[in-house]
């Protein structure tokens, strides 16, 4: 399996196939519009307005499984984020990360990069970093804001 084998749902319900993310380098990322690093949206839509026409996708996931901290429908989620910080990546369906009902996509990224303190996502705004050929390739933790990011993006978008 390779991440381009994934389908996941958009904010409609619609099913999008990561496929047309190939030769792309993605930025996928597990958010939450209540929580302390909500303000990463900021940084995450200050990456993508810089990088998008170089090759940049952000795929935004909220996730209501930690301190229900991404309450609302997605309509609700995408209005907020639009209002609050300006964004304009693309957002996708709420999913969990954990568990029993966890979106295969993230099972996926946790079998690639289980990270420090093991597989499981621990808080919103977990980021996972694609490259171009699909390569998971790091992981971050909520606590690595998007500007601390900017050196990798450049480098896999410039290979």
């Amino acid at each position: 399996m390779s991440i381009y084998d994934y389908k996941v749902k958009d904010t409609k319900g619609n099913e999008v196939e990561l496929s047309q993310f190939k030769g792309k380098v993605l930025l996928i990322v597990n958010t939450a519009t209540g929580c302390g690093f909500t303000p990463q949206y900021d940084g995450l839509e200050k990456l993508y307005a810089e990088y998008k026409d170089k090759g940049l996708e952000i795929l935004d996931f909220p996730c209501n499984q930690f301190g229900n901290q991404a309450p609302g429908t997605e309509e609700e989620i995408v209005s907020f984020c639009t209002l609050k910080f300006g964004v304009t990546f693309k957002q996708f369906a709420k999913i969990e990360v954990n568990g029993k009902n966890e979106e295969p996509l993230y099972t996926y990224l946790k079998s690639q990069k289980g990270g420090v303190l093991g597989s499981n996502i621990k808080w919103n705004f977990t980021k996972f970093l694609v490259d171009r050929e699909g390569n998971v390739v790091e992981r971050y933790a909520p606590t690595v804001t998007p500007d601390k990011i900017e050196s990798k993006i450049k480098e896999l978008l410039e290979k």
